[in-house]
């Protein structure tokens, strides 16, 4: 810059050079924080040439829906840091809300009820601090059942899945936790009702209880213990995993790039990717302000402070955990004696053992797939929902079952607004809850089936037209027009070019048993399970089914 000036105008350059001698001004380009930065910025340069993926659908939007409304959450949890009081020490409220005003309560719900009367903004901020939290977890479920119903949890994309997984369990814990802090009537009874499942859990309910209230409850220490985690904890756990997760994309991104010397015409470079991308982030961000400015959400000065002598009519857990209440409403008051202690099925079922099966059931699926299906294509190909019938109709039987729990969480205040008995409304859930399952998964998969007959018939004869055309004989046939090469090969099924279709023999021609056989059988069950009712199979061999494609 300095040959520059010197060239365009004579005589400034020298003497600013020389004056800088006098003076005693080092070169600024020297110094090692420039040089560090200038280097950091030629070793990625690149990063400027190479085109980044952009939400180009509408499903691509929930995983940037749940990256913003996070960093809401993280900002607005720090601002109302500095006004709520984490403390169960009894106080009389002097504030501004007069039908609380005189009540004795704890400091908690006292600063909650300050932040939301008193503090210029405190009640926007609690609203985005709320909704944020549940357009997180409701956006991280979303991108979750898109990945499943992709299937972009095979091969490398595993770990990404459990990540996604952890995260979501780790979000609802931590909602749970920031819902229970005001100690209002609601979040108290909340507690109580958590206090209870601690207490049902075999031989160790009285400790475990003891351990997180720390006395008898709700105790004096309830408060400051869920602060802690949530401030501290379950924050830094989410960022942690969140950062692996990111870092594994980033590397497979890397590799793809490596692989792919040309840049990829989908995607934009990097200034227009980051424009979108913050521009985005502002829309999402200020739809969900706006959302909290106009639209009411856990209004805690009209529960009132908790007293663990009443319960509130009509309450009930957060959306994300109602079918967790709802399999505890619909279980059966049965009891066992096991070694002379009583176990309480009607709660440790419903609270202990539905959660841990369907936790384990989504973490190891994937493993169980490619076990059963010999799927081992390349995992950035993604399914539409109809190349994997089953596995969509499994979705949508998980689905059914987890409405049906989620209703009957609000099962009184359901009976309530439609005049309805209650207990003719329990039992019809008892019932739709094994019933509901079973016939969405037989449904959603005949009604794939369907689909991908109708993309074979295309691909054979060409999208219908609706002309019906007499021939001279008489004849009454439709014209069909021959699919654009787009079009074909979106209908083309994406399915697994082989498909186990038995175990073989138990021995072998001189009588040596096979030491496989009873595995082999199991997975020949399971991949006739997967892909025996898929249109364009028929068998070939005794050991495979080869699949058809038009």
């Amino acid at each position: 810059m300095i040959d520059v000036m010197s060239q365009s105008r004579p005589g400034i350059g020298p003497r600013y050079r020389s004056d800088r001698k006098e003076y005693g001004m080092s070169d600024l380009t020297k110094h090692p924080l420039v040089a560090g930065v200038v280097g950091l910025a030629d070793r990625h340069g690149p990063m400027t040439r190479r085109r980044l993926p952009v939400p180009r659908r509408w499903t691509d939007l929930f995983a940037p829906l749940a990256v913003v409304s996070f960093l809401l959450v993280l900002v607005s949890g720090v601002v109302l840091a500095f006004w709520f009081e984490p403390s169960m020490r009894q106080v009389v409220y002097t504030g501004d809300y007069g039908p609380l005003r005189g009540v004795t309560m704890s400091e908690a719900y006292a600063s909650t009820v300050r932040i939301s009367m008193e503090v210029p903004g405190g009640l926007l901020v609690r609203q985005v601090h709320h909704w944020a939290s549940l357009v997180f977890i409701a956006a991280l479920s979303a991108h979750l059942l898109r990945v499943f119903l992709a299937g972009a949890f095979r091969g490398h994309r595993r770990v990404g899945w459990l990540l996604l997984l952890g995260l979501l369990v780790l979000g609802i814990v931590e909602a749970y936790l920031g819902h229970s802090l005001p100690d209002d009537m609601q979040s108290g009874t909340g507690l109580r009702v958590t206090e209870g499942y601690l207490l049902a859990a075999p031989v160790v309910g009285t400790w475990l209880s003891w351990l997180v209230f720390g006395d008898e409850f709700p105790g004096d220490q309830i408060i400051s213990r869920l602060n802690a985690v949530h401030v501290w904890v379950l924050p830094a756990l989410i960022v942690g995993l969140a950062a692996v997760w990111l870092l594994l994309a980033y590397r497979r991104w890397r590799a793809a790039d490596a692989a792919d010397a040309a840049d990829d015409p989908a995607g934009d470079p990097l200034p227009r990717w980051a424009a979108r991308m913050g521009g985005l982030g502002l829309l999402i961000a200020g739809g969900i302000v706006a959302m909290a400015a106009a639209v009411q959400v856990n209004p805690v000065w009209l529960w009132g402070p908790f007293d663990a002598s009443q319960a509130p009519a009509g309450s009930r857990p957060p959306w994300y955990l109602g079918f967790l209440d709802g399999a505890v409403r619909l279980m059966p008051p049965w009891e066992v004696d096991v070694f002379g202690y009583t176990l309480t099925l009607s709660v440790v079922v419903p609270v202990m053992v539905l959660p841990g099966v369907v936790l384990a059931t989504l973490a190891l699926y994937p493993w169980f797939e490619q076990w059963a299906t010999g799927d081992r294509r390349d995992p950035d190909v993604l399914d539409r929902p109809r190349d994997m019938p089953v596995r969509t109709a499994l979705v949508a039987a998980f689905v059914a079952f987890y409405l049906v729990l989620w209703i009957a969480g609000a099962s009184d205040v359901v009976a309530t607004l439609l005049h309805v008995p209650l207990e003719p409304l329990v039992r019809f859930l008892q019932a739709a809850v094994v019933v509901a399952p079973p016939l969405a998964f037989w449904a959603t998969k005949r009604i794939l089936l369907g689909l991908r007959l109708r993309d074979l018939e295309e691909l054979r004869h060409g999208h219908a037209t609706g002309i019906v055309v007499v021939s001279p004989e008489g004849g009454f046939s439709e014209l069909h027009r021959p699919l654009t090469p787009r079009e074909a090969e979106r209908r083309v099924p994406h399915g697994a070019a082989l498909v186990p279709a038995g175990a073989g023999a138990p021995a072998d021609e001189h009588g040596v048993a096979n030491p496989h056989y009873r595995a082999d059988r199991r997975r020949a069950l399971a991949s006739r399970f997967y892909f025996a009712d898929l249109p364009g199979n028929r068998p070939v061999s005794g050991d495979v089914q080869v699949k058809e494609h038009a």
